[in-house]
Order: structure tokens, then sequence, then C-alpha cells
């Protein structure tokens, strides 16, 4: 009998995917869970598991080809020894007859039995997909991540069954369409049950675990019985004492995987081995017994999860993932693990300085490791590609630049800025400045605020300000909300947590759709000017050029001109021809320009 394996649905508003690799080749084993392949979307990465147990006996998608979803990926036949889980199930109503009555699991020579069917039921709860928990408890239900999102994907749960979490600790990772994030455990206690599998997508609100009840003390203190009922029966002539010894002495040499399904009775060592005896050793044998080595970088590396965005992030830097020790929950490699290992490398393969150089070294920049490569294009970089295009194509676009003296902005700056991040904690930057005269402008020029729905034109009533930020896997544009009505200090906050959530992919989906208006800073690498491309369906789009003292013409109060030297701005704005005409973009430039050079933010800025 063979199975097919079909494209998933990895989100509600994905209707196809790509499949960026193989795991397994035709003819090899695969298990229930194990990963088969990798899927692209348009925004997200991820590993599909296999539905069933067998052999991969046709691949029926190449790599790099794009299917819908629900489309057949692959067949898995049953193979020589079986194609499901079944025989792991049939073997546990032999196991449950004998199995003793509790008051019989303190005699040692029965103690296997119990220990078996314990390991017998958990495999088959492992196995087991989408079932409810038992007892009582409190449930984590899958959270609402934006307002537009109805469902989610497990993608790796950060605590196992029978582990204590605290309260807002990690407890499992989530991926929706537009973010990739940890859902923190609303209450404290034991992880009695996991109800949702990794790489599963379940709605908002569905059940993913259960916290507490009867089930999650039951379940330990069945796994610690395991062991002792395997060394019992190799034991059994030894003194009780000594068979405990033992048993300890076995969990802490044990390499068994946990993962395991119920042995064989003429197996009793491959019990799953509990984590609480390979952590604890005995007083009396702490000479003689040898304490458990602590897994190298490389193999926590390879067992642990990394998200793609790690992965590509080790990529472009260069950092061999085998080589570090993750410092998140259970060895996860985060992205901070990955510039810091980063940083370390550039730092040793910086020079040293010359005590005494003859002259100055010239400034080569850093030759990097994909040059002269080749590598796959992301699905996100595809779809900026789609959407610049589309723009390009939607649109009549047209850019006009004025050139801004910013000097009093500075001076005011400089004055406020000390005092402002001591009142406000955070920094004040040039950029809330610009976004507050935008907004104004777009009030008392609503052409520039709208947007084209067929043949009408919808004039926003509120000025949803997009930032374009750069981000490790690409420029992605969260939005101000009601920008219009912040302050100064208000849209430098709003600035700079967007900006800082957004850079380590903890923005929300819906604080990534929504303006009205956009602003590209564009001066942040000393570009003085550019012709950025409008964000659809918005009419205009303000670039914020380098900001750069330079010898200007100046006139005073009695119309005598002087050459001064002036910290001036260049200003780029694309917009939409076929509704803003040049005049109008003119105008509303005009009113930016002329708020910006009076300067007259003392009031905001507490001067």
């Amino acid at each position: 009998m063979s199975d097919s394996v079909q494209m998933p649905a990895l989100g509600e508003s994905v209707t196809e995917g790509t499949v960026t690799r193989w795991l397994k080749n035709e003819g090899d084993r695969v298990e229930v869970d194990e990963p088969l392949l990798e899927v692209s979307t348009d925004k997200v990465d991820t590993e599909v598991p296999s539905p069933f147990a067998g052999v991969l006996e046709k691949i029926l998608v190449q790599e790099d080809e794009t299917v819908e979803v629900g489309a057949e990926l692959a067949v898995i036949g049953s193979g020589e020894g079986g194609g499901d889980s079944a025989p792991a199930q049939d073997e546990q109503p032999a196991e449950q007859e004998q199995a003793p009555e509790p008051a019989q699991q303190e005699q040692p020579a029965e103690q296997e039995q119990p220990s078996q069917q314990e390991v017998a039921q958990e495999a088959q709860q492992q196995s087991a997909s989408g079932s409810s928990g038992s007892g009582e408890g409190q449930k984590v239900q899958m959270p609402a991540l934006g307002e537009s999102v109805t469902e989610g994907t497990v993608t790796r749960w950060l605590k196992s069954e029978g582990e204590q979490v605290e309260v807002d600790e990690p407890l499992l990772e989530v991926s929706t369409d537009k973010v990739d994030t940890e859902v923190p455990s609303p209450y404290a206690g034991v992880l009695s049950k996991i109800l949702v599998q990794e790489d599963e997508t379940v709605e908002v609100g569905t059940d993913l675990a259960v916290i507490g009840g009867e089930s999650g003390g039951g379940s330990a203190s069945a796994t610690e019985e395991a062991p002792q009922g395997a060394e019992e029966q190799a034991k059994e002539a030894e003194q009780p004492s000594e068979q405990r010894a033992e048993q300890h002495q076995g969990a802490a040499t044990s390499t068994v995987p946990s993962e395991e399904a119920a042995p064989a009775p003429s197996e009793p060592k491959q019990a799953e081995q509990p984590k609480a005896e390979q952590q604890q050793t005995p007083p009396q044998e702490a000479s003689t017994t040898p304490a458990p080595e602590r897994p190298s970088a490389a193999e926590t590396a390879k067992t642990s999860y990394v998200t793609p965005i790690v992965r590509k992030l080790a990529k472009d830097k260069g950092v061999d993932l085998d080589s570090l020790q993750g410092t998140g929950v259970g060895g996860r490699i985060r992205k901070e693990d990955v510039l810091a290992a980063a940083e370390k490398a550039q730092q040793q393969a910086a020079p040293a300085p010359a005590a005494a150089p003859a002259a100055k070294a010239p400034s080569i920049p850093e030759v990097s490791p994909l040059r002269g490569t080749t590598e796959k294009m992301s699905r996100l970089r595809k779809v900026i590609a789609k959407r610049m295009i589309e723009s390009l194509d939607t649109s009549a676009q047209l850019t006009t630049v004025i050139e801004v003296d910013v000097t009093r902005i500075a001076k005011l700056r400089a004055q406020a800025k000390n005092s402002f991040q001591e009142r406000e904690g955070v920094k004040l930057t040039y950029l809330p400045f610009f976004i507050k005269a935008a907004t104004e402008a777009l009030k008392a020029h609503p052409a520039l605020n709208a947007s084209i729905d067929g043949d009408q034109i919808v004039y926003h009533g509120e000025e949803n300000i997009g930032i374009a930020v750069d981000t490790p896997r690409g420029l992605l544009v969260p939005v101000i909300k009601e920008a219009g009505d912040l302050t100064i200090a208000g849209i430098s906050k709003r600035v700079a947590d967007l900006a800082a959530r957004t850079r380590d992919n903890k923005v929300t989906p819906d604080e990534l759709g929504g303006s009205t208006f956009t602003i590209t800073n564009l001066g942040s690498n000393g570009a003085l000017f550019d012709t950025p491309i409008i964000n659809q369906p918005e009419v205009a789009i303000l670039g914020l050029g380098a900001i750069v003292k330079r010898p200007v013409v100046v006139t005073d109060a009695d119309g005598n001109e002087t050459i001064g030297i002036r910290s001036m701005v260049y200003l780029p704005l694309t917009y939409d021809h076929r509704l803003v005409d040049g005049a109008d973009a003119g105008r509303f430039m005009q009113t930016i320009k002329k708020r910006l050079e009076e300067g007259a933010f003392e009031a905001e800025l507490g001067l």
C-alpha cells in the first residue's frame, strides 16, 4: 500500500509553495514526523515532516518547482518493514495484559511489565496527532498574532512533556504568513501534554498544550520506573541497594534516544532513560562513576532547530553553525549567537595596528564570501522583486527633488538630544522631524495621502506612515498608525520600537500593512538622493537624503546675501502622475520645506 504526500497549506493567504530541497532520496526509509523536504512560500521557509512511515518510492515534484497547495509531492510505500506505526500500537494490548496491579509495582521481579506498558503508551501518544489532553490543567491556545491572521504553524516546542515552565517563559515557536515568533507560557506548572505537534497548522484558539493537572506528574513517575524495571531483570540476584546504584550508573551513561518506541521484552535496555536520572549521581558512587560528557558545540548545533532567518544570516556572515554553542532555550542557536561569532571572527582576522606606521593604511573593504558564487534567490527577495515590477507597471511614476536647509533643526537637536533621551528614553534623530512635517503637509494636501480604486479616488482620513527598514531578510515596511496625531516624542518612540522589532523579526503582521504614505531614509548610507519606487496602493513616497554641510548663499532680513556653511538635505518625492500633477507635488514639497526651515519645534522638545 502506498500513501501520497501533498503540498501543505502554510497559511490562509498562501496558495502555492516551492520545493527548495529534498531531505530524503528515492529508496530511503522515512519515519512519521521525520523531516522529508523543505518548502518555501512568500513569507516563510520551513521543513515539511513526513505524514507516513515507509520507503520513499517516488519524488513527483523536483527541487525549485512551484506547485499549488494540495498537489502531490511524493509517494511513500510500506516497504519491507511496514509502512506505519501500527505494530507499535498492536503491542500495547499484550503488554497491558501483563501489567501488574499498582500494589505489585514495588516487587523487583515484576517492575519490568509496568515500565513496558508506560513506554508503549508514551510511544502511542507521540505518534497520535491532534489528540486532546487528559486530566485537569490549564490549556494553552494558539494566540491571535494579527487581525488578519486566522491560523499558525507550530515550528518548534521549546519545552518537553514533563518539564516545569514558568509564566512568560518561552514555550514554543509559531510561524504565520508574515512573522515567526516565540509564544510565552501564560501559566506556571508542569507541561502535562502537547496537543499539537511541530509543523502542524491549526486555527487561532486551538488548544496547543495542557499545563498542570495529574497527567504531568504521573508521566514523570512512570518514566522514572522504566530503567529500574529494565535493570531489575539483569540484576535480580543482587541486593536492592546495589540494583539502584547500577540503575543510576546505566542512566548516567546511556545514549539511547528518548524518541524510540516501546521495546520488545527481549531488549529491556532500549527503554527511554529519564532526564532526572541522567543528571543525578548517588553520593556513594561519585568517585567511581564518570560524569556524563557535555555535548559538543557541533552536536548541539546539529540537533537544535535553526530558523531559516538565522541560517541565512549565518551564510551571509560566513559563520559555521556547527561551531556555535547556542544560548537559546535547549541550546537553540539565535541570531545574536551568529552576530557575536561573526564579530569575533572579524576581530581575529583584523591585523594588529602597527606601533609606528610610516603611512596610513588604505581602507580596503573585506572580500565578501559571496564573491564568485551562485545562490538561489530567497522567497522574500522574489516577492520584493515582483512587487517592484508591479508598482512600475501599475502607476505612472515621476520624481521631483527639492533642497532644504535644516540648520535650525540641527541646532535644536544638538541642544535638546541629551535631555530628550533622559526624559523620553529614546534617542532624538532627524527622522521624527521629517515625519512630523510630512504628516502636517499631508493634511493640507490630501491628494498625496490617497489611493486609486478603479475609477474612484479614496482620500484617507488618517496619516499612516510606512518607514522602510533594512533587515537581514530584506526590505520591510512597518507602519506608524495615525502618525498625524503624534508629537515628536511619540513619533520617536514608535520609530525606535518598530525598527528594532522589525530587525529582530518580532513585528506583527498588522504592523506591516495599512500604510497610506511611505518615507524611506536614503541618507543612512550617505546617498544624497534617489528615485524611490511607490509602495502600492499608495500614490507617493518621500525619500530623505544625507544631511551634509555645504557653502550656500544666505539672505538676511535686510536682503543682504552672504555665503555661509549650512546643513543641507535633498528630498526626492516619487508620485503617481495618474492622480498627482507636478504642481500638486511642488506645493506639497514647499509646505514641507517651509516647516523644516522654520524649525519651530521648541515647544515639543521642551526648550
